[in-house]
């Protein structure tokens, strides 16, 4: 590629990041095409399932296959998919899919569960260290999910909605509860979003830039504290400022 600085043109290598499209077939029917990035795509597709509630632990997939070379995953899952889902484009890079703002039930998080604006901080700096891709190349978002003292699982794609899939899909795998666990976004808070953490049992959601006005809606519905602009050390309180351990700044 080429590079134009101060009226000049000189050539430069750059590393692009990689777009995948992944179709997903469930128990015989081809029910999305995911677009994403194209490592760890079992974390995907199995968090993908369960935060649209089709899935609730592993024991519910009885087959599981990813083919990288042809892009395709094949799953069979008990019970049945609905006859009629319709389909919601969503506010994700590239536009996202959802067949529901609605995520699956909410799961209740005990209202003594708090997080201190020290352990915002150190969490969202501690995930930025983490994100490789994105120090290799740019362009790529990064999630993570933290008890407050330490990062749980660390998830890159292409699309902000992906890396909330794939953080549901290594816990899936790993048989860890994320109830009450605090979630890091390098992006925009949108409704989705909102409704997967829901969904998880996230107690707290802190984005190093802004939440829709739904998302704010449905972090206040779910009692979920939502922090955005979380940059040096200030962060905006949008919605539940009572998940926040606000008398621990003032000691």
């Amino acid at each position: 590629m080429l590079k134009y600085s101060g009226g000049t043109l000189s050539d430069t290598h750059n590393h692009f990041p990689k777009e995948y499209p992944l179709k997903l077939t469930v128990n015989g029917r081809e029910l999305a095409t995911l677009i994403a990035s194209p490592h760890d795509l079992r974390f995907l597709v199995a968090g993908f399932l369960r935060t649209q509630g089709f899935v609730r632990e592993v024991g519910d997939f009885q087959t599981f296959s990813v083919c990288d070379q042809f892009g395709e995953a094949r799953v069979h899952i008990r019970g049945e998919i609905p006859d009629q889902l319709t389909p919601v484009l969503t506010s994700g890079c590239g536009t996202g899919i959802s067949f529901s703002l609605n995520a699956g039930p909410a799961r209740e998080v005990p209202k003594d569960v708090r997080f201190a604006p020290a352990a915002i901080f150190a969490m969202m700096h501690d995930m930025g260290h983490r994100a490789e891709h994105y120090c290799r190349h740019g362009g790529i978002h990064s999630a993570a999910v933290s008890d407050g003292d330490r990062i749980i699982f660390h998830a890159e794609d292409l699309g902000r909605h992906n890396t909330i899939d794939r953080l549901a899909g290594q816990a899936l795998f790993a048989g860890i509860d994320l109830t009450g666990s605090m979630l890091l976004t390098s992006g925009r808070v949108s409704a989705e979003m909102a409704s997967k953490a829901a969904s998880l049992g996230v107690a707290l959601i802190a984005s190093r830039t802004s939440p829709t006005d739904m998302a704010v809606e449905i972090c206040t519905r779910h009692n979920i504290g939502l922090a955005g602009y979380v940059r040096g050390n200030s962060f905006r309180i949008a919605a539940c400022p009572e998940r926040f351990e606000l008398d621990a700044a003032a000691d």
